[in-house]
């Protein structure tokens, strides 16, 4: 039982529902930061600590237009243009993976996204962001056109093998194995993917989309987006089966955007959007029982992102970021959030 803590939870959240179905407005949790706008339509953020310097911390946005980019921000919201990657056809999800082995003599922080219009994926170094795939990787080699198109993505870090993998949705699929795990393999200074595995099912209505991996504890969770939170294992050996499908009717329209705020001892907080309603509902990373709402003034969250550590005067307990309508980002405070009061 959560106790006393669950409802000190409640009360610095900006409006909750408790079980009796009583709702308690508190103010809206308004950003920090709101980074300059986009040329086109903002989608997914990833956060790059540099953990020498945390203040010169990168968060990077999709705009996921036909002549779309990945856009690099510091803390303050501006774009940094020397870190942005243009010329990318409809980029979409992103994720980061730090100290991923390059070749026997390099290793490197790097950046994945997925280039839905060319159907593969692409991969960068962080903060060189020199490009490490011979110019894109293709996924879902085989599938027919309508089932070949990029979308989520994240990357697993195995403590089995020491391994990186990638896992990736897609557009529309089929009602099983929606999803594809690669191993990436390095290739002579740059890297390549080695498919092992097809998994996850898929409820045949709306898509597939957002997708995060919490490796400490080793599960993959993605948003069927009609339906429920799907959990499986991230470790290829572990199996197929599914292990939950959690959240069923507590969204309004599509289950967006998922972000894992990591606490020790497998303590923590899946906190998902909830587009419709402009809201994000926050589960037990243990259990994964629902927990509450936050309102953080948002509109149409597609994804957000999440890091629990201290980075500079502004993000004192870590930074959250959020996908915002408005061609734009939106970066709180982790604090804001009441995440901390729980642990």
């Amino acid at each position: 039982m959560i106790g006393n803590k669950f409802i000190s939870f409640f009360l610095l959240m900006s409006s909750f529902f408790f079980c009796t179905g009583q709702k308690i407005e508190r103010k809206i949790v308004q950003p920090d930061i709101i980074t300059q706008q986009i040329p086109n339509d903002s989608e997914d953020p990833a956060i790059w600590v540099n953990y020498k310097y945390p203040a010169e911390s990168i968060i990077f946005g999709t705009d996921k237009n036909i002549k779309g980019a990945v856009y690099a921000f510091n803390l303050n919201g501006n774009i940094i243009p020397e870190k942005t990657i243009y010329n990318l056809n409809e980029p979409n999800n992103i994720d980061i993976a730090y100290n991923v082995i390059i070749s026997e003599e390099f290793k490197a922080d790097i950046l994945v996204v997925t280039e839905r219009g060319r159907k593969q994926i692409r991969i960068f170094a962080i903060p060189s962001m020199q490009p490490l795939d011979n110019g894109g990787l293709a996924v879902f080699v085989g599938e027919p056109d309508k089932y070949n198109e990029p979308m989520g993505v994240a990357f697993y870090n195995s403590p089995v093998d020491k391994s990186t993998y990638i896992i990736v949705s897609r557009k529309n699929g089929p009602v099983s194995d929606y999803l594809y795990q690669y191993k990436l393999m390095p290739d002579d200074g740059a890297l390549d993917l080695k498919l092992v595995r097809k998994f996850g099912t898929f409820s045949n209505e709306q898509e597939i989309e957002a997708i995060a991996v919490d490796s400490d504890l080793g599960f993959i969770y993605y948003a069927d987006e009609s339906k429920c939170i799907r959990k499986y294992y991230a470790e290829p050996l572990k199996g197929n089966m599914e292990l939950g499908c959690f959240g069923e009717g507590l969204f309004e329209g599509d289950i967006e955007g998922i972000a894992i705020a990591n606490f020790k001892n497998g303590a923590g907080y899946i906190i998902v959007s909830n587009q419709k309603k402009g809201t994000f509902n926050i589960f037990s990373r243990k259990s994964n029982e629902f927990i509450g709402e936050i309102n953080l003034n948002t509109k149409q969250t597609d994804g957000c992102e999440v890091v629990t550590i201290p980075l500079n005067n502004t993000f004192k307990k870590g930074l959250f970021a959020a996908m915002n309508n408005d061609r734009n980002y939106y970066f709180y405070d982790l604090e804001k959030l009441g995440l901390f009061e729980l642990n």
